[in-house]
């Protein structure tokens, strides 16, 4: 007799993208996600999406719908920095919460 149980399949549908480690405070309010939907993959920040020029828009079906995830990984890793939440950027909160740590 054989084993005829099917081999489970494992597919990665969505990345965080941040400068702030995990286990900080402030990371889920300055991450940015790279998501694949039916289209491809988009850039968002869980409110609304980025375009290819990083323009932001409300809601996730604005967001530019890139085929490789490459793409979309690059363009978050780009914008990650500069996400700005309140008047203060994701580069902003790490100097808060990291350099006391360091």
């Amino acid at each position: 007799m054989t084993d005829t149980t099917p081999e489970p399949i494992v597919s990665i549908t969505r990345y965080e993208v941040s400068v702030l480690p995990r286990g900080d405070i402030n990371r889920r309010y300055f991450t940015l996600f790279v998501e694949l939907t039916r289209g491809g993959w988009i850039v968002h920040d869980g409110h609304g999406a980025y375009d290819t020029d990083g323009d932001w828009a409300p809601g996730l079906a604005v967001g530019h719908e890139y085929a490789d995830y490459e793409d979309a990984l690059a363009l978050a890793k780009k914008l990650a920095p500069n996400v700005t939440v309140n008047g203060h950027t994701a580069t902003d909160a790490y100097h808060r919460t990291q350099a006391s740590a360091a």
